[in-house]
């Protein structure tokens, strides 16, 4: 993932079941919809994006499979499971309150 330094460990887990939570996807329209999100400014690289889909499947928080993409190849189509929404419900949360803390710390005029 092309990413401001020091980027948080955990964003792309966020980031997958973020999208995954509007629709099903396979990785390469994943990576793009990530992309097209962030206004181009967060683009994920393949070696970072499918060892990230394998960990959150392990954790069973999305499952796979197999189906036809838009140009009629074979490609592994990911949705969230219910312990994915649950999951995702809980990072969002923490996602917010951390992005808070920061934005607080950035702001300050205090110097």
């Amino acid at each position: 993932m092309s990413r401001p330094p020091d980027m948080l460990q955990g964003m792309l887990d966020l980031l997958i079941l973020r999208v995954l939570g509007l629709e099903p996807m396979h990785g390469w329209a994943l990576g793009q919809r990530i992309r097209q999100m962030s206004n181009d400014v967060l683009q994920v690289q393949q070696g970072s994006l499918y060892p990230a889909l394998h960990k959150l499947e392990e954790q069973g928080w999305i499952a796979a499979t197999w189906g036809q993409s838009e140009n009629r190849r074979r490609a592994k189509f990911y949705a969230l499971t219910s312990a994915g929404r649950t999951r995702l419900t809980l990072e969002t949360a923490q996602w917010e309150r951390l992005s808070t803390a920061i934005a607080l710390v950035v702001r300050t005029t205090e110097i």
